[in-house]
C-alpha cells in the first residue's frame, strides 16, 4: 500500500516539491534541503506548523524525527536523505555558487533510506499520523536498475532503482550482518520522479518519496481471537 502523499491534510507532496524546485534545483546539505522544504511547506499552507528534529519515544527508545508537519486535525512525520555525486555551478534564485561532495557509499544510502522507512512506520501508529521518506539524489546508480550480468550485492534486498518494491524482511550480505536486517510491515513499489536538470556531469537530480500509512489504515495479519 502506498498510502497518499499529502501533507498534514492540507498540500500535496507534489506541490510542495514543485514549489520547493523552482527555487532551490540543488541543496548546499541534507539540513539545508530540510530547512528549505519547510519553508516552501509553509509558503503553501501557513496552517501547516513544521517542527525540525522533533523526539519520537517508541519501543522504550527515543528517536528523532527529521520533520514533524501539524495540520489542524492530521499530522505528517517525514524523514530526509539527501545524497550526492560531485557537482559543483551556480544556480537557483537567488544564484549562488554551490560545490556538492561525491558520497561514495551507494550500499549505505540504501540501507538508511530503507531504515527511515522502517523508522517511520513506527512513528505512525497514531492514527491521525502518516509518513513520507523522502531522498533526493544526483547519483544515477541509485534509480537505475543494475544490469543483468552484475553478482549479487551484499544490499541486494536493500535496492532503491525505478520498479522495485520493499516488503517484508530484507537481510543485509544474505544475514550475514544480523544489525542490518530491517523488516517492513507494508508494501512499497518504487517511483523516481525529476527534481531538476543543471549542466554538468552529475546534474540530473531525481527523488524518491515513500508514503508510509497510519496503523489503523494497514489490514491486521494477526490471528483473531474468539
Amino acid at each position: 500500500m502506498d498510502g497518499n502523499r499529502n501533507i498534514a491534510g492540507c498540500v500535496s507532496l507534489g506541490d510542495v516539491i514543485a514549489e520547493l524546485g523552482s527555487h532551490r534545483p540543488v541543496f548546499h546539505s541534507e539540513a539545508d534541503l530540510q530547512h528549505s522544504f519547510a519553508r516552501a511547506l509553509w509558503k503553501l499552507s501557513p496552517e501547516v506548523h513544521s517542527r525540525l528534529e522533533v523526539p519520537q519515544r517508541t519501543e522504550g527508545r527515543t528517536e528523532y524525527l527529521d520533520l514533524l508537519c501539524i495540520g489542524p486535525s492530521t499530522r505528517t512525520a517525514i524523514e530526509f536523505k539527501y545524497f550526492t555525486r560531485r557537482w559543483t555551478g551556480t544556480v537557483g534564485t537567488p544564484a549562488e555558487d554551490y560545490a556538492l561532495k561525491g558520497h561514495a557509499a551507494t550500499d549505505l544510502a540504501r540501507l538508511h533510506f530503507v531504515r527511515d522507512i522502517a523508522r517511520l512506520e513506527r512513528f505512525c501508529r497514531r492514527s491521525d499520523q502518516n509518513g513520507l521518506a523522502v531522498m533526493l539524489t544526483n547519483d544515477a546508480s541509485l534509480w537505475t536498475p543494475p544490469g543483468a550480468s552484475r553478482g549479487r550485492t551484499r544490499d541486494q534486498e536493500f535496492r532503491i532503482h525505478q520498479g522495485q518494491e520493499l516488503t517484508g524482511t530484507l537481510l543485509w550480505a544474505e544475514g550475514a550482518y544480523t544489525a542490518n536486517t530491517c523488516t517492513l510491515r507494508d508494501t512499497y513499489p518504487l517511483h523516481w520522479e525529476s527534481y531538476s536538470e543543471l549542466d554538468g556531469p552529475g546534474g540530473e537530480f531525481r527523488y524518491l518519496a515513500v508514503s508510509v500509512s497510519p496503523l489503523s489504515d494497514v489490514a491486521d495479519d494477526s490471528p483473531s481471537h474468539a
